[in-house]
């Protein structure tokens, strides 16, 4: 029996690039609301401290893997051990990525689009795909329901200068999420896309650099500040939870108001 609106208790979550900043947000909001969460990242160090605090928010259970999300195999393998470990996938969040580098598409080496959407967009991709194929096998034994979120972007609005590699995949990865929801809605398979405004992670270079953009960005937001990886915990919860049983193929801004401001 559910505890509370967003109870995700028995529900397993996977979070690519989980073990810190948006991606760390969806997996403690989970954790928080008692779910079970696996965390897919690289880096071990990190890996076992995000597995300590979100077993102390409240999490069932944590597991972590070093998958590369870059490749179809490291991807296919990752949800085989996460499928004998747990014997279930409920809510899968495509969240690995890197941030764009360049300001004028004139600046950006061919190799450099190309090795970018290796993770941004085909990663994203066959994390989505692979878990719903657990997710439609479960339906077809009888039990439906799942949820696929990615994570998206502003820039899914808004063009920005030499910043084609990182838009790009994050509207390709919208409009998969859209074509996702249409053909699993039968099976109560939902798909979203959350898209962050501009938030304070590691991406961002570093202490400085965060205080420089706060300072400057922060007032231009109708709430008056930049988003923080803790923002994200009450919309990774929603949309692990069975409250969000009603919503697909979405586009949820947090952003702090920045896109409707004057």
């Amino acid at each position: 029996m559910a505890k509370g609106l967003f109870d995700c208790t028995g529900k397993v979550t996977m979070v690519t690039g989980g073990n810190g900043g948006i991606g760390f947000g969806f997996a403690m909001g989970t954790a928080k609301m008692g779910g079970d969460v696996a965390i897919w990242a690289r880096n071990a160090e990190k890996n076992a401290a995000a597995k300590e605090q979100l077993l102390a928010a409240g999490a069932g259970r944590v597991e972590t893997y070093q998958v590369d999300v870059s490749t179809e195999a490291a991807i296919v393998a990752g949800y085989e051990q996460l499928m004998q470990d747990f014997g279930r996938i409920d809510c899968v969040f495509a969240n690995s990525g890197s941030s764009p580098r360049y300001d004028s598409v004139f600046d950006m080496p061919t190799d450099h689009w190309f090795e970018f959407q290796k993770v941004a967009l085909h990663g994203a991709f066959f994390t989505l795909r692979e878990g719903a194929r657990h997710m439609v096998a479960r339906a077809q034994a009888g039990e439906p329901g799942g949820s696929l979120v990615a994570c998206g972007s502003l820039s899914l609005f808004q063009g920005l200068a030499g910043k084609m590699e990182y838009a790009g995949s994050k509207a390709a990865i919208a409009a998969t999420i859209r074509c996702l929801a249409v053909e699993l809605g039968p099976l109560n398979i939902r798909a979203n896309v959350v898209a962050p405004g501009l938030i304070m992670t590691p991406m961002m270079g570093g202490e400085a650099n965060e205080k420089a953009l706060a300072g400057h960005y922060g007032p231009q937001v109708p709430i008056k500040r930049v988003g923080y990886p803790e923002d994200f915990e009450g919309i990774g919860a929603y949309l692990c939870s069975d409250a969000s049983s009603f919503m697909t193929g979405e586009t949820i801004t947090i952003d702090g108001g920045y896109m409707i401001r004057p």
